[in-house]
């Protein structure tokens, strides 16, 4: 397996440094450009962007330069976006953002064409089983690739602890923060201040280089598919577009399919709640920017090792229970994020609240994207996403920013 794993481990470092300086970057987007809004509609566009580039660009340009190039060109997109932070505004992150939002989609229909053809190969010299061997190398890659979440936030909160403190924060301020952070509000609190530039570009410098590593990573050390291997995926591909496009849409005839929408939306409006508002108007409003890493830290956490759990558990309790685990822990926390007035000396709650919110997501991403129920009722469309975009909860995942930011 020497060269192939080889291979794995270098999309698989290659996707954790890009997006250590990603996932670390969208954390704190609400918080770093918050003047009118721009921080929650640079999010947006991003995964608008992405939902038009799912639809047609992945098979183009796998097609015209391969895996290899395809996944180095992508990551340059995802580069850019960090670039265009160091001037902040509507001029330099909304172009960027699309750049990127065009980029991801064919960033990760490229390393899952890699990684499932590679398994493939070897599976083939070895007389294994394809599916044992492309299940092993995903393995191994999501293994690796999540713990970007904590890489990203931990060096966001070390670099902006080094601002020195001004004191405690007002009280009259403190009102101002949690469910009463209003939009227009004119009274100064934390989500007015912006660290002092040579923090930001210090952070900044250090997410574009990590980004730079991951594509030298991947051009350098990258061995590129055979030209038969992959003409024979796209071939399958290009005739399955057409076909599994419009059986998506075809699937909205089962109510079974319907009755799945309204949990997507929400799993992507949760998300979109607690990487937009909850870091901006809670974490950042009472404690401060430089805390919003490990409160992320802390989802990241709770929501890998609970993903695990509840994968398995799931073959026992079923996945009803499960959802309505989800229910009793997330209602309560949307309760109290209502009532509760945050203070800095309530510090646990901080990161009480993101813990339960992992909790309850995690429940939310393993059974609704439970393979072995949706490949029964909805296989074609559930492989056409699987296909062209990894991105989870794209479209609800913008609805859920552009809500807070038009409303």
């Amino acid at each position: 397996m020497g060269r192939n794993l080889k291979n794995v481990l270098v999309v698989a470092f290659g996707f954790l440094l890009l997006f250590t300086a990603y996932g670390g970057l969208q954390n704190i987007q609400s918080s770093l450009n918050y003047q009118d809004g721009l921080g929650v509609a640079t999010l947006s566009v991003i995964y608008g962007s992405l939902i038009l580039s799912s639809m047609f660009l992945p098979p183009i340009l796998i097609k015209k330069f391969g895996c290899k190039w395809t996944i180095t060109a992508s990551m340059c997109c995802y580069v850019t976006f960090s670039l265009g932070n160091f001037d902040a505004s509507w001029y330099t992150l909304i172009p960027t953002s699309i750049i990127l939002g065009l980029g991801g989609a064919p960033l990760w229909s490229a390393k899952c064409t890699y990684l499932t053809i590679s398994g493939n190969m070897y599976a083939q010299k070895t007389g294994k089983l394809g599916k044992d061997v492309v299940n092993q190398y995903f393995g191994i890659f999501f293994l690796i690739f999540q713990s970007s979440g904590v890489w990203g936030n931990l060096i966001s909160s070390l670099v902006f602890q080094q601002e020195s403190t001004t004191g405690e924060i007002q009280e009259d301020q403190l009102m101002h923060c949690g469910a009463r952070d209003c939009f227009t509000a004119s009274t100064p609190t934390n989500n007015t201040k912006r660290p002092a530039n040579d923090l930001v570009y210090t952070l900044l410098g250090i997410y574009t280089g990590s980004g730079i590593l991951a594509v030298l990573l991947v051009a350098v050390f990258l061995e590129q598919i055979p030209n038969d291997q992959l003409e024979n995926t796209e071939e399958k591909k290009k005739a399955f577009f057409g076909s599994n496009f419009l059986a998506t849409f075809r699937h909205l005839k089962d109510k079974r399919q319907c009755l799945l929408i309204p949990l997507t939306m929400y799993s992507g409006f949760e998300q979109g709640f607690l990487s937009g508002d909850y870091t901006k108007s809670y974490v950042t409003c009472a404690l401060g920017i430089q805390y919003v890493g490990y409160v992320m830290i802390c989802f990241s956490a709770t929501n890998s090792i609970c993903s695990l759990l509840f994968g398995k558990l799931s073959q026992y309790t079923g996945r009803i229970a499960l959802f309505v685990l989800a229910a009793v822990i997330h209602l309560p926390c949307i309760i109290s994020l209502l009532l509760w007035k945050p203070h800095p000396s309530q510090m646990v709650v901080f990161f009480i609240i993101p813990g339960l919110w992992g909790m309850a997501d995690a429940v939310l991403q393993t059974q609704i994207n439970g393979e072995d129920y949706l490949l029964q009722s909805f296989s074609s469309a559930l492989e056409f996403k699987m296909t062209f975009t990894k991105e989870p909860d794209v479209l609800f995942w913008l609805l859920g920013p552009s809500m807070e930011f038009y409303l």
